[in-house]
């Protein structure tokens, strides 16, 4: 590493993703909001930073990777191997995520969205959207017609997601055609990939000075959009509120326990690998620390801005 901020940035952008934006703040909500965090915490100290601390000092000690740190235990080599299997499963559904990422970005520079409304061709009868104007439509509708209506109708982003967007197939045997514009925004992420990588770890050094702290940058902005809206205290409220029946739930300690291992990424190879740069002396307790507790924060951090 150029120096021990780029270490610890990496590791932080290495941790913070999607598990902290959309899946925490899931889990609060499925799982009793304010009272989901309780056993979250628990987790995190005995679980979750023990184990973290345990793959920096690994890999820092032994200077090597996944595979090659497993030579203290020649045994346990196949640990090394599921690890690359899984950093490569991921690697390949998350470059999906990001390429989705990119066609929407894309997409987005125009003056009216193409999910705005429900006059499009991909478009059901069932689309509803809020500025079409044709809620006003059904006024005429009896209850039972209301009721059959309301429970089979969708809205134009998800009828742009699935129909125009993925263009899903009506069946599995039926594979569908390729869609060109996610294969070309597929291949720009590999790409981008690529580039941060081509020096290892003086060039991924490098990047995170950016995307390891933009993220928060697009938080605190939506987070400022949001608590100007109508509402906002309410859902607030909610994830504070803790509903302390569900602690006894065990599904409740077993989501805060995976939240915490998807979270940190334990497990995956990619912190005993990322560690092996460090120098042999590098106070790795002290980055453990506080990669745990600031991925953490995130998470909460990001629960008041989904909420």
């Amino acid at each position: 590493w150029g120096n021990q901020i780029e270490f610890v940035l990496t590791s932080v952008g290495y941790a913070v993703g999607l598990g902290n934006v959309w899946r925490f703040p899931y889990l609060c909500y499925r799982n009793g909001g304010g009272a989901f965090m309780f056993p979250y915490f628990i987790m995190l100290v005995f679980c979750g930073i023990p184990l973290f601390f345990m793959e920096l000092s690994f890999g820092q000690f032994a200077s090597q990777g996944c595979l090659g740190v497993w030579r203290v235990s020649p045994m346990f080599k196949g640990v090394g191997y599921g690890m690359m299997v899984v950093s490569t499963y991921i690697g390949i559904y998350y470059n999906v995520v990001i390429c989705i990422a990119f066609y929407y970005f894309f997409v987005s520079m125009t003056h009216v969205l193409p999910w705005t409304y429900c006059s499009n061709p991909w478009n059901t009868p069932d689309c509803v959207g809020v500025l079409d104007g044709n809620l006003s439509n059904r006024a005429t509708l009896n209850f039972t017609q209301l009721l059959n209506t309301t429970q089979k109708r969708t809205s134009p982003s998800e009828e742009y997601w699935r129909r125009y967007v993925l263009n899903l197939s009506d069946d599995i045997g039926n594979l569908g055609e390729v869609r060109l514009p996610l294969l070309g925004c597929l291949g720009v992420s590999w790409v981008v990939v690529f580039l941060c990588l081509i020096k290892g770890v003086k060039s991924s050094g490098k990047v995170v000075y950016f995307t390891a702290t933009f993220p928060y940058v697009v938080l605190t902005i939506l987070f400022v959009r949001g608590i100007t809206l109508e509402g906002a205290l309410t859902g607030i409220m909610y994830y504070l509120t803790p509903q302390w029946d569900k602690i006894l739930n065990a599904k409740v300690w077993g989501d805060a326990a995976s939240q915490i291992f998807y979270s940190l990424g334990c497990a995956w190879g990619g912190l005993i690998t990322m560690a092996s740069y460090n120098k042999f002396n590098n106070n790795c307790y002290r980055d453990s620390i506080i990669i745990s507790i600031t991925n953490c924060a995130t998470s909460v951090y990001a629960g008041f801005v989904i909420f």
